[in-house]
């Protein structure tokens, strides 16, 4: 089982992980077997555990928090969409918006219903996760030199003004690609916003409008996770751990909310080289103590 403190550290490290580019799923994999909550380790690759519905309300508040902190851009993205199926032209660029962010969702959705499972089962093991985390290090290592090389792309001042650029810039084509490597990020090790900020940035996105891209198309794939495994948290999967639930996915939704703010204005001027570096020594790290303990 899972107990309250778990919960909460858990919770906050979801929130705070699913953003940064550093990959939570990593994260929840290896804090388990470093501090040998073997129950929870054990429960992240099984078949069907309580850590499913566990999954479920911290997703959901994650997502929650990314609705609320981009409210009044999703807003304009919503009206924009049903303007464009009743006018049936795609002549605003919150319209054009909404149907790249809804073309961006569908490869890893599709790739989620079939595989996430599969993938979560087989990969959701301690040393894979470091090893991933390591070649996400690298991913972010060569993004930022990117970044270094194109630092004349204008950036935006607003989010107004950033979402229109976005729009602007992104082909259909594009958005799909930075969809499709969200696909990458179900492997533990591997962080969803760092590997589409990346595509983002080569889609010829600047770093400030390949964040907020990226935190947007989160919102759709964390939310539909979690409904779709809305099941397993009706399910008596949960008996006797529904306080801790709420307590988990509370501190999920307000670490993802401070996270996401910080990170929104953090990404107009910084750089991802820390992140590619904490990844990689994190990740030898963590293979280095498991080499002293004997685990591998």
């Amino acid at each position: 089982m899972i107990t309250y403190f778990q919960a909460l550290i858990l919770g906050l490290l979801q929130g705070v992980t699913e953003l940064f580019p550093i990959s939570s799923l990593g994260h929840t994999v290896i804090l388990p077997w470093l501090f040998n909550w073997h129950g929870i380790l054990n429960s992240e690759s099984a078949g069907e555990s309580f850590y499913l519905p566990f999954v479920v309300v911290l997703h959901v508040a994650t997502a929650l928090a990314l609705l609320i902190f981009y409210r009044d851009v999703w807003l304009r993205i919503i009206k924009g969409f049903f303007r464009s199926v009743a006018t049936q032209k795609v002549d605003t660029p919150d319209g054009r918006l909404a149907w790249l962010l809804l073309l961006a969702t569908i490869p890893a959705g599709i790739t989620g219903l079939a595989f996430e499972h599969k993938l979560r089962v087989l990969f959701a093991k301690p040393l894979a996760a470091m090893i991933f985390l390591i070649i996400n290090g690298f991913i972010l290592l060569t993004a930022d030199r990117y970044i270094q090389q194109h630092k004349s792309r204008k950036q935006s001042k607003n989010l107004v003004e950033s979402t229109d650029q976005i729009s602007e810039k992104l082909t259909v084509k594009r958005a799909l690609i930075i969809g499709t490597s969200q696909v990458a990020a179900f492997f533990a090790g591997i962080s969803r916003s760092g590997i589409t900020l990346t595509a983002g940035l080569y889609s010829g996105l600047n770093t400030e409008d390949a964040a907020r891209f990226s935190f947007l198309l989160a919102t759709p794939i964390i939310l539909g996770a979690g409904i779709v495994k809305l099941p397993d948290f009706f399910s008596n999967l949960d008996n006797g751990i529904r306080g801790q639930l709420l307590l988990g996915g509370l501190a999920a939704g307000i670490a993802a909310y401070f996270t996401v703010k910080y990170l929104d204005k953090y990404f107009q001027n910084k750089r991802l080289r820390p992140f590619g570096i904490y990844c990689i020594v994190l990740g030898l790290a963590m293979i280095g103590l498991g080499l002293i303990r004997g685990h591998f």
